[in-house]
């Protein structure tokens, strides 16, 4: 299996999402944040960086007219 770098950061938010996951709590921006111990604004980067690794997907609110922003989810390792 290949192995994929990670920054610090990047460690820290895709740890903070899977938390969250197994908490069930569905991991917004917001509360990824507050898990990870980062200002909201420093969560957008490595969010989008995950993302292109293959290590986070988004998802969108799946009920009509209650959109409360893009969630995270995480991929598991193969």
């Amino acid at each position: 299996m290949q192995q994929v770098r990670l920054s610090e950061v990047e460690v820290r938010v895709y740890e903070a999402v899977s938390v969250l996951e197994i908490r069930s709590q569905v991991p917004y921006p917001d509360l990824i944040a507050e898990e990870a111990g980062l200002a909201e604004q420093d969560v957008h980067a490595p969010l989008r960086q995950l993302t292109e690794k293959g290590l986070l997907h988004r998802e969108d609110s799946p009920l009509a007219g209650l959109d409360f922003g893009p969630r995270w989810c995480a991929r598991q390792p193969a």
